[in-house]
């Protein structure tokens, strides 16, 4: 049997609204407000410990990770993963838009589906008002399972702002796909002008798939009330020789913390260098402080942002109005010039690779669903390394001389859109 459902009793609804009700406005948990203190470095085991008991899913061996960079690599890989599925596919996204991509996507669906493929899609309601509302119609008429994650609703208007950041494709429950790429047409090409997106994405496989299942499972069961299990969403997954070290980090409306201590805890533990590539670079204050603490102690800091081209100014102001003490700290700071910049990675130490979903903002911290790939292994962060330099080569330096000379009336704009950060 390969469905579970899973029903909730009358009680069960009114005291999941009344909490709903409650906790967008009053906060109800309780959040990490204290500095973490440098105790460990992120070779060390007691890391590994700490990663693996207290954020999420063990860290396990046995996989292989491939980066995929830019939609000329990412969609043909994705798309392909899909003709090829034989059971079950699983596929959540923030972004689904209209366009050649969102058509090769929607067709690719629909000929596995109706070759007996069991496919479940999970499309942010918020994300997705872009899509061509007739691709839904032709995969719900192919026998496509189909979710709109928090839809606007009288009934559930206090949900409108969690939304599911998370990117995931899992096929036949034994090949994932995990990152920051959207599917619209914006992330065609290689990121050789303006129109086209400069991001990565990554192709998965071992054991590890198993966790990025669970984490769609997730939010299966909150949208459809469905539980998927069996061998085609769960099979086994032997480790493979050689592979490399990995675990999928995810978190929720009511597990926000996860994501942002992942960060607090990578950043407090690198002794050599951290490098951060980020679509949206808008920190809380421990966050600032905690990346302050790392460069005093002797941690090199190098940050990518967007550049000239970025999809929100607003966003772009907020994260501006944040620079002063990193800079003052040493902290590096890039803008990448040559298009819009939605990579979503962290490096630290040359060993401790994330990759998923997760913006360096308070929405993805506090208020989004997201999932993350945490790899640990030298040999796959020189290769990120190696494309984050690629990045700063395209990039310009922000000095603090710059920042000082930045007008008034700039200063005063992007503070007035720092006051609204915790939304972006």
């Amino acid at each position: 049997m390969e469905k579970t459902v899973i029903k909730q009793t009358k009680e069960d609804k009114s005291v999941k609204s009344k909490t709903a009700l409650i906790m967008p406005h009053f906060g109800g948990e309780k959040h990490v407000r204290h500095k973490l203190e440098h105790r460990f470095a992120v070779k060390d085991e007691a890391f590994l410990r700490c990663m693996g008991h207290m954020l999420g899913p063990s860290i396990i061996p046995g996989n292989k990770v491939k980066t995929l960079q830019n939609g000329d690599q990412i969609f043909p890989a994705m798309v392909g993963s899909i003709e090829r599925a034989e059971k079950t596919i699983s596929f959540e996204t923030f972004v689904y838009w209209a366009g050649d991509i969102g058509q090769k996507f929607c067709n690719a669906l629909i000929e596995r589906s109706k070759a007996g493929v069991k496919v479940h899609i999970i499309l942010d309601w918020w994300g997705t008002q872009r899509i061509d509302e007739k691709y839904i119609d032709s995969m719900k008429t192919a026998g496509i399972e189909i979710e709109k994650y928090h839809p606007l609703r009288w009934y559930n208007f206090n949900r409108m702002n969690n939304r599911t950041h998370r990117k995931l494709l899992i096929v036949d429950g034994k090949i994932g796909f995990i990152g920051g790429v959207g599917i619209a047409d914006e992330w065609q090409g290689n990121a050789e002008s303006k129109d086209h997106w400069r991001d990565s994405h990554y192709q998965v496989e071992g054991p590890v798939v198993a966790q990025m299942q669970a984490a769609f499972n997730d939010n299966w069961i909150n949208t459809h009330s469905k539980v998927l299990l069996g061998n085609n969403y769960f099979p086994e997954l032997k480790p493979r020789v050689k592979g490399i070290m990995a675990q999928v980090i995810r978190s929720a409306r009511y597990s926000s913390e996860n994501v942002r201590l992942m960060n607090l805890l990578a950043i407090s533990s690198a002794v050599k260098n951290i490098r951060l590539q980020a679509a949206y670079f808008v920190p809380d204050e421990l966050t600032i402080k905690t990346l302050v603490a790392a460069q005093k102690r002797g941690v090199n800091i190098e940050i990518i942002v967007p550049g000239p081209y970025m999809d929100s100014k607003t966003v772009q102001r907020a994260s501006r109005s944040l620079w002063g003490s990193l800079l003052d700290a040493g902290v590096k700071i890039y803008e990448y010039q040559p298009t819009m910049y939605h990579c979503k990675v962290l490096i630290v130490d040359n060993l401790g690779v994330s990759v998923g979903s997760t913006n360096f903002d308070d929405r993805s911290f506090r208020l989004n669903d997201e999932a993350n790939l945490n790899i640990y292994d030298a040999d796959f962060a020189a290769e990120q390394i190696k494309f984050f330099e690629e990045d700063k080569s395209k990039s310009r330096l922000v000095t603090r001389a710059d920042y000082r000379k930045m007008s008034k009336i700039r200063k005063m704009l992007d503070k007035l859109a720092g006051i609204f950060q915790r939304q972006m």
